[in-house]
């Protein structure tokens, strides 16, 4: 063959048979999902549907918002999410609708509902759970790999690492230590210990009132966080203004003392996502640590300036 073809003819083919064997293998990637099962597909996927706001979160911050056709209800940030077709919640997600973005594949939830449903319509899925701060590095990774984007997974693990330990040295010393409730929902259900943000409550140096025993977000008798008597509470701004309503929780020292952090909405939900901002969720419930120990100093410098006034208050004559 190499006589009938022009010096250097047969190299050239031959390295141009090398490219189109390796570069298939290059664009090939393949990652165990949280089930153990392995998915492997011929390139990156292009058109991404995600089911869980931390999963969407996660695609946007590696830089493949773009590839994104499609997303849970709840997904909302980063802004251009809101704008791509919506297939539903955990309970009720619109498999019609999702099999006409023809997704390269789904990424959802572990305890998703649908998953036998669209793997059975050969649709690829990617079942993932982050639940802790560990889970959040080892998702990115994850999703980093399914994108052809290793590289840029690392750095996203070693930042949201920096941005948490960042967060934790700006909190006072007058503040760590100090026990703490959050409130998930007014039922009430709490972090516990155990869950994703009783993990950053910890990193933060707080203790947790509830034990991780009770599991990550157990629904509690009231009376026992009056028992508990956390030094702080951290709730949603549209509960915190009644907390001084529920009986028995005039006596709790946070409810007494007003030391209470009252999320806004937004901030709420960057706070429950286990997913890329949880060094913004550090950040936002270190600002509070900040506020409220400033309030307590404050506190203790008036005491001792009234008493050296000598202002004291009589009784009748």
């Amino acid at each position: 063959m190499s006589r009938l073809m022009p010096r250097g003819w047969a190299a050239r083919v031959g390295l141009i048979c090398m490219m189109c064997w390796v570069l298939p293998a290059q664009a090939r990637v393949s990652v165990a999902d949280d089930r153990q099962v392995s998915l492997t597909l011929e390139a990156p996927p292009q058109r991404i549907v995600s089911l869980l706001p931390s999963l969407t979160e996660t695609v946007c911050e590696l830089g493949a918002c773009a590839r994104l056709v499609g997303t849970d209800r709840y997904s909302n940030h980063p802004a251009s999410v809101r704008s791509l077709p919506k297939t539903g919640g955990l309970d009720d997600a619109n498999i019609e609708l999702i099999v006409s973005l023809r997704p390269d594949v789904v990424l959802l939830g572990v305890s998703s509902r649908v998953i036998d449903r669209l793997e059975s319509l050969g649709i690829r899925v990617m079942a993932l759970e982050p639940r802790t701060h560990d889970d959040v590095r080892r998702v990115a990774a994850k999703v980093a790999t399914l994108l052809g984007q290793q590289a840029a997974g690392e750095r996203l693990a070693r930042r949201l690492d920096a941005e948490v330990d960042a967060a934790a040295a700006s909190v006072p010393a007058a503040a760590r230590g100090w026990r703490v409730y959050y409130e998930v929902d007014s039922a009430p259900y709490a972090a516990g210990t155990s869950s994703f943000i009783g993990h950053t409550l910890q990193r933060l140096g707080l203790v947790n009132v509830v034990p991780a025993s009770l599991g990550p977000f157990p629904r509690l008798n009231p009376e026992f966080v009056v028992r508990a008597d956390p030094a702080l509470i951290m709730v949603s701004a549209r509960s915190a203004t009644a907390l001084p309503d529920r009986p028995g929780w005039g006596r709790i020292q946070a409810v007494r003392e007003r030391r209470i952090c009252a999320f806004n909405a937004e901030q709420s939900d960057v706070l429950s996502r286990p997913g890329p901002r949880m060094g913004e969720a550090a950040r936002i419930m270190a600002a509070c640590l900040q506020e409220q120990a400033h309030k307590q100093a404050d506190m203790q410098t008036r005491k001792p300036a009234q008493a050296a006034s000598g202002v004291v208050k009589r009784g009748p004559h």
